[in-house]
């Protein structure tokens, strides 16, 4: 992906991007020694409403797996982070929390809830991966706009298509052959992300919000302003291509 500003926009950590992923997830793979058990109707709860995360024993990660039933069994849970918008190549990230699974024995906690003693957690995005302690994943704020992301950019796409053009003027540099679509990809606190489409290929376009959001009611706020700044750029900064 080439880099289509001067400087890098601020962007949510590794940890920040897992925090978010596993808040919005509706699904997941649990895959241990047994095989793997594809979780769904997680109810928009969030995975850590089911899976209680817990610093591990003194276990190593690569030691033999408990038999069923004599204590803790080795697992690895799997996310995969899709993209709402019908782009090219969907896969945003994958998430995977690995450890081990013990039943939860607290009584204040959801039916069926389970404990994991955590071991590290893996982000994977294009191929680009990065391990997460406990501790970083812990502090890491989860997105404001994480569980609401997947709405907004589909409403933008469905309802205000002609907004995406708009922003297409804050993209540098010039961009004027071989693009064919353009489509919203990711939002969150600190900006808004475009998929730009060619024939064969595709780059991402960041446009940073001015200021980062903190709640999602400003989100509108961000946008109009991003939009403000694109009115006064020349509608010639960005064409799509037409073969």
């Amino acid at each position: 992906m080439r880099r289509l500003f001067n400087a890098p926009p601020q962007q949510p950590s590794s940890a920040e991007r897992i925090r978010s992923i596993l808040m919005a997830a509706d699904s997941m793979t649990v895959v241990t020694d047994e095989g793997r058990t594809e979780v769904s109707r997680l109810e928009g709860t969030g995975v850590t409403e089911h899976i209680h995360l817990h610093p591990a024993m003194s276990r190593e990660w690569d030691g033999e797996s408990a038999a069923p039933g004599d204590g803790p069994v080795r697992a690895t849970l799997e996310f995969t982070d899709v993209a709402p918008t019908p782009v090219r190549d969907r896969v945003r990230a994958r998430v995977l929390l690995a450890g081990w699974l013990l039943p939860n024995e607290r009584h204040d906690s959801p039916e069926g809830s389970r404990c994991m003693e955590f071991s590290h957690a893996v982000l994977d995005r294009g191929g680009e991966r990065v391990t997460v302690g406990l501790d970083a994943l812990m502090n890491a704020e989860t997105d404001p706009l994480a569980t609401c992301e997947a709405g907004m950019l589909t409403h933008l796409l469905d309802d205000h298509s002609d907004i995406v053009g708009l922003l297409l003027r804050l993209v540098k540099p010039r961009v004027t052959q071989g693009v064919r679509r353009a489509l919203p990809l990711a939002i969150d606190r600190y900006g808004i992300t475009l998929r730009l489409e060619g024939t064969d290929a595709h780059e991402d376009a960041r446009l940073p919000f001015p200021v980062p959001v903190r709640d999602v009611d400003e989100a509108g706020e961000r946008i109009h302003a991003l939009l403000s700044t694109a009115r006064h750029r020349s509608p010639r900064s960005w064409l799509l291509s037409d073969s």
